[in-house]
């Protein structure tokens, strides 16, 4: 996925290149006095791009907001399935409270992004062996005969399946097609935009870079949401640092 301040970028460059295509060819008909209706144009793709801003920033935030709460019930189910295997017998015990110290340090280590881009494929894959290993040890307290069978195999239940609701989370991304749109609805206004201004030869220079400034910004913090571990805006894993430091006792 390419980095949220060079789509920003592109955008605003792109912005820039069609206001300045726009002020180059009202430059070369310059509008007649009077009132020009074709400014109603420029005005309504400005409202579009304001709501299609509004739509998509509101579409980044809710999934940022979805991996939060995914990232919190996944803590909560490592840590309610290590208090279940506490109440185990050693030497049962003790094997699978180190698979969980285990799963729950690589599991910080994936979402704080400090794995290496070619290492993440092979760091979900050691998730499913620990969780594999986890059944095991289950499996034998279960023959064992402890009184606990039902509440350690619902607790690994949750902690298998609130992963997999963090993946599904954390693998949602705004869809290319709202991408570009966005794109088209940033750069058409900035065309009309330059020219409205070539046609009456006035440049307003500071207004039309404040405005592709905010909206770049704007953009930058869109997609920003839109990668979860890594940029200025990532998922607070306080609640899994939590559970590691607990489950290193």
């Amino acid at each position: 996925m390419v980095d949220a301040s060079w789509i920003a970028l592109g955008f605003a460059v792109s912005m820039v290149a069609a206001w300045g295509l726009g002020w180059r060819l009202g430059r070369r008909s310059p509008t007649p006095p009077g009132e020009d209706p074709g400014i109603k144009f420029t005005d309504g793709s400005m409202a579009l791009l304001g709501l299609l801003l509004a739509f998509t920033f509101a579409m980044a935030l809710g999934r940022h907001d979805s991996r939060r709460l995914a990232v919190v019930a996944e803590s909560n189910a490592i840590g309610d399935f290590y208090t279940c295997a506490s109440l185990l017998k050693d030497p049962v015990r003790s094997k699978l409270q180190q698979v969980i110290h285990e799963y729950a340090r690589l599991r910080l280590d994936m979402d704080s992004g400090r794995l290496p881009k070619q290492d993440e494929a092979g760091a979900l894959q050691q998730c499913y062996d620990l969780q594999a290993k986890m059944t095991t040890h289950v499996a034998e307290a279960v023959r064992e005969g402890t009184p606990i069978a039902v509440s350690l195999s619902n607790t690994l239940t949750n902690l298998t399946s609130s992963h997999a609701s963090r993946l599904a989370a954390y693998d949602a991304s705004l869809p290319w097609s709202i991408v570009v749109l966005l794109f088209l609805s940033a750069t058409c206004p900035s065309f009309l935009l330059g020219q409205r201004q070539g046609e009456s030869a006035n440049v307003h220079l500071a207004g039309t870079f404040c405005f592709i400034f905010m909206v770049g910004l704007v953009i930058f913090v869109v997609f920003d949401l839109n990668q979860p571990t890594r940029g200025l805006i990532t998922v607070n894993l306080s609640s899994l640092e939590q559970v590691v430091r607990s489950t290193a006792n």
